[in-house]
């Protein structure tokens, strides 16, 4: 089995570049490179992600979930990262995925196949690190998740049964005259 070496650039909005290159296994399953790659770059791993085989426009095609949350699909259709091994989605010698990490906070690794050497590891390897990594917890809700949580905002003025949700033509005064 060949050693895949990869390069993994982290997609941020500041003008910092962060990237690692990682030697793995051809015959890796894309769970073990998942967490080979979350360690690299200092982040928990407690949270969803799919791999997204890509083509050199960096588009999204096949996915590969960390999880199985399919429910009726057939299992032939979903690729589970434990089950599925890298040298499956090798379809060209600069072979691209995209890594989406923490789906409400859109993290988000573009991964490239750079180089293929006869030697191969044992376990994933660091052989590069450029950059500094940033705090997981540094980046904040996407735009669309930041959206629902100001209306949650707006709810709060609200009684907590939401009563208040409604207008019904009755004032609290009305109401006293039952008691």
């Amino acid at each position: 089995m060949p050693g895949l070496k990869f390069r993994i650039l982290l997609d941020s909005h500041k003008n910092e570049e962060v990237f690692h290159d990682l030697l793995v296994s051809s015959d890796e399953n894309f769970e073990t490179f998942f967490k080979s790659i979350i360690e690299a770059f200092g982040f928990r791993g407690d949270q969803m992600a799919s791999f997204y085989v890509s083509n050199e426009n960096w588009d999204k095609g096949e996915e590969i979930s960390l999880l199985d949350l399919s429910e009726g699909e057939e299992a032939s259709e979903l690729q589970i990262m434990k089950n599925t091994r890298l040298n499956e989605h090798l379809l060209d010698t600069d072979q691209k995925f995209i890594l989406v990490y923490d789906f409400l906070k859109m993290w988000i690794f573009l991964v490239e196949l750079i180089g293929i050497q006869e030697e191969t590891p044992a376990k994933p390897q660091l052989i590069l690190s450029v950059g500094t990594n940033p705090e997981e917890d540094s980046k904040e809700l996407s735009d669309d998740f930041q959206m629902l949580s100001d209306d949650a905002d707006a709810d709060a003025d609200d009684d907590e049964y939401g009563f208040d949700d409604f207008q019904d033509g009755f004032s609290d005064d009305d109401l006293n005259s039952l008691n």
